[in-house]
């Protein structure tokens, strides 16, 4: 008797899942075989080198071989995860991601690679909080103050961040979407001379790391306005969060691990549960808060279901504000 088609179709699928299955569990077994590759889509130095660095050697006492740090920035972190994005999907390549990650699909129209289908998460590592900061001499104390006196002068505020398209330039353009106010943006490369000019008066506002602005915030030099993440930090809990102004209005830095979208779920699952371990570890939690990072692992589910979320948000703030590269 000849088998009905649909019959044969699923005995086919059956049989080629139960041959698939056995591959997955041989890959997660066998992993790692040699050293895993860390790329770092920065320069040295900054809070993802750092963060990578804290990473490198539990990470590589729980899974046996050497991590090895490497560091592959440009094009706003596109060059290092376009690297990870084509690399062999076998778990011993791995890449940091920042904010920006979320962010360049809607601000670079040709991406060498698509952000959910080239890559899979692994883990959201740890956030960070934003502040915004004013010169010393600029008349308001706090976040409704300063958005009464942006409306009193539409245009007249000026506001510094470490370049267009950055995550601080586009929390700021959020609020200018949120709160009905108008400002003008100042990109810099980096905050060096973003936060001398605000020393100086020559800039209103600077939206930066609060970990990066609280010397300048404690030694006089500006004032601090808000913190713009979902709660106060536990560095500065005097500092009011955004949304304590503005409902549900919440921005932090973002710092994961990506890996290539066809690395087999087990080998993901076993880092993702390695590092979610390490991340909550007394001496990890300890030197994360002393660089203002605060510890997450979430699950590879959770991370990607966030980045999707993050996408869509920023793809419609930059629509919304009209941002472009420079």
């Amino acid at each position: 008797m000849t088998m009905p088609r649909r019959h044969l179709l699923a005995a086919m699928g059956s049989a080629l899942a139960a041959f698939a299955a056995p591959s997955a569990v041989q890959a997660a077994t066998a992993f790692p075989s040699k050293p895993i590759t860390l790329i770092v889509p920065n320069a040295p130095g900054g809070a993802v080198d750092l963060l990578a660095r804290l990473l490198e050697k539990p990470l590589q006492q729980a899974l046996g071989q050497p991590i090895l740090v490497v560091y592959k920035p440009g094009a706003g972190t596109v060059m290092g995860t376009d690297f990870v994005a084509k690399s062999a999907p076998d778990g011993h390549t791995l890449g940091m991601v920042v904010t920006s990650h979320v962010i360049n699909p809607g601000l670079r129209p040709q991406m060498p690679f698509d952000t959910t289908r080239d890559l899979t998460g692994v883990s959201l590592l740890a956030t960070s909080p934003i502040a915004i900061s004013a010169r010393a001499d600029l008349p308001v104390a706090n976040l409704k103050q300063l958005i009464d006196y942006a409306r009193q002068q539409p245009g007249k505020l000026s506001y510094a961040s470490p370049g267009a398209g950055s995550s601080m330039h586009l929390a700021a353009e959020l609020l200018k979407l949120t709160a009905g106010i108008d400002m003008l943006h100042t990109p810099y490369k980096g905050n060096g001379g973003a936060y001398q000019d605000v020393f100086g008066g020559r800039v209103d506002l600077i939206f930066d790391p609060l970990f990066s602005s609280l010397p300048h915030i404690r030694s006089g030099r500006m004032k601090a306005i808000a913190v713009i993440g979902p709660r106060r930090s536990p560095i500065a809990p005097d500092l009011a969060a955004a949304n304590e102004t503005l409902a549900d209005f919440s921005v932090e830095s973002l710092f994961g691990l990506v890996a290539p979208a066809a690395t087999p779920a087990p080998v993901v699952d076993r880092i993702s549960s390695e590092i979610a371990r390490i991340l909550a570890t007394p001496e990890m939690k300890r030197r994360m808060a002393e660089a203002g990072l605060t510890p997450v692992g979430s699950t590879s589910r959770e991370f990607n279901d966030l980045i999707r979320k993050e996408m869509l948000r920023w793809s419609q703030v930059i629509k919304q504000a009209g941002v472009k590269l420079d």
